[in-house]
């Protein structure tokens, strides 16, 4: 007889002390991943910027891959998901991801808390230029703030108070020492931007590029913008014959040879445009709107913006 219910007895003793160590770890606060809070991030550029802010503090899932494109990239049923579940959605908004802000829409209207870091941050409005446009867009805001590092500050102080406030169960001193620590990084970017941009002579301080990306440097660092190959501030717009002759005349007025273009979308509107001046203008890539893989050139915003004063540099004084 014992030893027949030997076995039943031990079944019910290793039930009995699972049962006790299960109620143990929910006593002790212990989670699994899927119970860790949540920050989504609408681009790349976004992403990495919040991940420095939130460090351990929770989970950081960035929507927009490398080397995309924000005016144009879209979500997966998945990632619309994920945006609903999120405790705090970041995005850059006014207009950029194009096809994204309806899906930040909707999870605002089911209660998550969002963030609209572009408007936050004293946004500048496009202006008309030399090259005639973006006429249809001028006075518009202009959602492309992260070409100033400055602005980038003022964003980060926001990201963390937005953490802070929405995301339940983060440490508050530890995400106001990263605030400070990344802040201490961009301060160092821009007096590193101010210096190597001291090199280029007034005269050559012209900007062409191929969409109307980089009016928040060239406010802050003493750029004029002549215009770009896309008169707009999207790059889902496209040029006429018109617009490229406007803009190859204001480039000879201004005796503009550089064209930058963006490394995540064809050069062949810019190689265009080189024809157009008898080969006498060089294209040159940066990184305007999203990040690389890592190790790619561009894989954090630190490096994206050291990349890009390095080649504006070199391509502005012929080095």
């Amino acid at each position: 007889m014992t030893t027949r219910t030997r076995g039943p007895r031990r079944t019910r003793t290793l039930l009995l002390v699972l049962l006790a160590l299960a109620l143990a770890g929910a006593g002790t606060g212990c989670t699994s991943r899927d119970d860790r809070p949540r920050v989504v991030v609408t681009t790349n550029i976004l992403g990495d910027i919040t991940q420095e802010i939130v460090g351990d503090e929770a989970d950081v899932t960035v929507l927009m891959k490398p080397n995309a494109d924000p005016h144009s990239f879209g979500l997966s049923a998945v990632q619309a998901a994920e945006l609903e579940r999120a405790d705090l959605v970041v995005f850059n908004g006014l207009g950029l991801e194009e096809n994204v802000l309806r899906h930040v829409d909707a999870a605002r209207e089911a209660g998550v808390a969002t963030f609209e870091a572009g408007k936050a941050v004293d946004p500048l409005t496009f202006q008309t230029h030399d090259d005639g446009g973006p006429e249809e867009e001028a006075g518009q805001p202009d959602p492309h703030f992260w070409t100033d590092p400055d602005r980038v500050r003022k964003a980060v102080g926001l990201i963390a108070g937005q953490v802070i406030e929405h995301v339940d169960g983060v440490d508050e001193k530890a995400v106001r020492a990263h605030a400070d620590r990344y802040d201490g990084r961009l301060a160092d970017l821009t007096a590193w931007m101010e210096k190597s941009f001291d090199r280029i002579p007034e005269q050559r301080r012209a900007l062409v590029t191929n969409h109307h990306v980089f009016g928040y440097l060239a406010q802050r660092f003493g750029f004029r913008v002549i215009g770009a190959v896309i008169p707009s501030g999207t790059t889902l717009a496209s040029p006429s014959s018109s617009d490229l002759r406007s803009l190859t005349q204001a480039m000879r007025k201004a005796g503009v040879q550089t064209v930058f273009a963006d490394s995540s979308q064809p050069k062949r509107l810019a190689e265009v445009l080189r024809t157009e001046l008898d080969g006498q203008v060089r294209v040159v890539e940066l990184y305007s709107e999203s990040l690389t893989e890592k190790g790619k050139g561009a894989g954090t915003y630190l490096q994206m913006m050291r990349a890009n004063t390095t080649a504006m540099t070199d391509g502005l004084t012929g080095a």
